[in-house]
């Protein structure tokens, strides 16, 4: 299953997390230093909702709250 909205595509990004060590200047420190750089991932809010698709027929899917929000679909009531 993929972290993907089947509306706009809309999936995971990369991204870095950085640590850092030490008090900064303006406390009066000697100022921040980088200890190390991770990778990690910034995924989409994906929602499983109910929708009535185009043909008249109730599906599941999952989409980005983005889209939701924005009324790309209609939900089952």
């Amino acid at each position: 299953m993929s972290r993907e909205c089947d509306l706009c595509g809309k999936g995971p990004h990369a991204g870095r997390s950085i640590a850092r060590r030490g008090m900064a200047k303006k406390k009066g420190g000697v100022g921040k230093n980088i200890t190390g750089i991770t990778k990690r991932r910034f995924l989409p809010n994906l929602q499983s909702v109910k929708i009535v698709d185009d043909t008249g027929a109730h599906r599941r899917i999952r989409a980005c709250t983005a889209c939701i929000r924005s009324g790309k679909i209609t939900k089952v009531s």
